[in-house]
């Protein structure tokens, strides 16, 4: 994308500076408030990268997207944290930890329901789950290749690890609140897989995956165990390595082929064996095949999602077959059958 645009090329390089800078100090910091700041403000860079470097007019459309999700998932985040450090008189998360927010509403389960509820929509968003997804596809496809290797790798994670860490603000979450979001979480991962095999264009397809590996480590989360949550931790660490490395494949099949359309680009094996093969390895990594970091976190977000309920064997099964399908259909459709008369030996 940089080649696309050669003029602009420092100020590209100074935008991913500054988001990896903004990313950087939200992982490390421990205030609330500034922590909120820095998670908004990781917005600001990518907006810029999308709207400046991305391929297609549709990228004002994505633009609007990201900022309109998230911007207003978040703002009840903020007043729950405005509201939190009002009480508890301190903002840092470890004394908020401490202290915890559940005395505060005795006897008012409807309200501790519909706090726990608000202080997660920002990062249910950020992840994104199953029915606030649509901006993760679009920033996806219009973004240069740099922005969504980010985007895949860290961005989205954003939204697990705020999970992970507000969790301490609570002791727990209402059932019935959280057998919702479990529930959504199932069938909203399985709906997603679905949704790959009717993907024509190469980013969106990988980004709709995203979504089904990100709802799975959700379940994981909710689940209320050690498992599940360690489970989660390392999902999300090799979806970030395997995710990253299959938007880069996919834009150097896009720079070698000028399209992204599965429909397209096929015969791949024939003309670049060496880019088949990187392919093939992070196909059986996105399916979770061994030996392989994906298979070692659902090995442990299984057991602690059945474990919390039975009834999410059915979507788990689905989610992991569909999962092997569509990873399956992504190589075999780029890689093999007769390459079109465009294609060029390079």
């Amino acid at each position: 994308s940089v080649k696309m645009n050669k003029n602009n090329d420092n100020i590209f390089s100074r935008l991913i500076m500054c988001m990896n800078l903004i990313l950087m100090l939200t992982f490390l910091c421990s205030n609330s408030l500034l922590f909120y700041f820095l998670f908004e403000a990781s917005l600001i860079p990518t907006l810029m990268l999308i709207l400046g470097w991305g391929y297609q007019p549709e990228r004002l459309q994505a633009g609007m997207y990201m900022m309109i999700y998230t911007v207003a998932a978040s703002l009840p985040l903020l007043f729950c944290i405005l509201w939190a450090s009002h009480k508890i008189l301190c903002s840092e998360m470890l004394v908020s930890s401490t202290l915890r927010l559940h005395p505060i509403f005795s006897g008012n389960m409807w309200q501790w329901s519909l706090l726990s509820v608000l202080v997660f929509a920002a990062f249910l968003v950020k992840l994104p789950m199953f029915s606030v997804h649509l901006w993760l596809p679009k920033a996806h496809v219009e973004a240069p290749v740099a922005g969504s290797m980010v985007l895949a790798a860290i961005l989205l994670k954003l939204g697990g690890y705020g999970i992970l860490r507000f969790f301490q603000y609570f002791n727990f979450i209402p059932l019935y609140s959280s057998i919702i979001l479990f529930s959504v979480a199932m069938w909203g991962g399985m709906i997603t897989s679905v949704i790959c095999f009717r993907q024509v264009d190469l980013k969106s397809l990988i980004a709709y995956s995203s979504i089904g590996h990100m709802s799975l480590m959700l379940a994981g989360a909710f689940s209320n165990s050690s498992w599940g949550w360690s489970g989660a931790l390392v999902l999300m660490l090799s979806h970030g390595f395997c995710s990253s490395a299959l938007f880069a494949l996919a834009n150097y099949t896009y720079e070698k082929t000028q399209t992204r359309s599965l429909l397209l680009n096929k015969g791949m094996l024939m003309f670049l064996p060496s880019l088949t093969m990187w392919w093939f390895l992070f196909c059986i990594i996105n399916m979770a095949a061994p030996p392989s970091i994906n298979l070692l976190g659902e090995i442990m977000i299984f057991p602690a999602v059945i474990f919390s309920s039975t009834y999410c064997l059915i979507p788990l099964a689905l989610m992991s077959f569909l999962s092997a399908l569509y990873s399956m259909y992504l190589f075999t459709a780029i890689h093999h059958g007769g390459s079109p008369k465009f294609i060029k030996p390079f």
